[in-house]
């Protein structure tokens, strides 16, 4: 099957789309981070987690639908490692304020990072490109 492109008015849509979902998981990530890195009550930022989690796994079903290769992409793999240190939170809630650290460090790299390095697949020991993305 070929490639259909998309009309202008659907690129829009879905570019302002995954840039409005970004941008309120950036909003949550700051005010649950920050709540945490500061040792408020927890009811003061629990809201912005709620807004980080749902915000997140949005973003992360869209990729995983665009292109499952984003699961074996280091974008991918990164984004699971980070969950996998949000689940220490319970068990290591001594280093929660280092917790966030890394976490926050990771989003960097991910998001900021080479495609090399984003697009690199850990299965095949090399860059693979996906599906033309919707930046956002």
């Amino acid at each position: 099957m070929g490639k259909q492109a998309i009309s202008e008015k659907q690129f829009w849509l879905q570019r302002l789309s995954k840039t409005s979902l970004r941008a309120l998981h950036i909003l949550g990530v700051v005010g649950a981070g920050g709540g945490v890195i500061l040792d408020t009550f927890n009811e003061t930022w629990n809201h912005y987690w709620m807004l980080a989690m749902i915000t997140g796994a949005l973003l992360m079903l869209w990729e995983i639908i665009r292109d499952w290769r984003w699961l074996i992409q280091l974008k991918g793999v990164l984004t699971l490692a980070k969950l996998l240190l949000l689940l220490l939170f319970i068990p290591l809630a001594q280093y929660q304020h280092e917790l966030v650290i890394v976490i926050i460090l990771l989003s960097v790299i991910v998001s900021h990072g080479p495609a090399g390095l984003r697009h690199y697949s850990i299965i095949h020991r090399r860059r693979i490109d996906g599906k033309k993305e919707i930046k956002g």
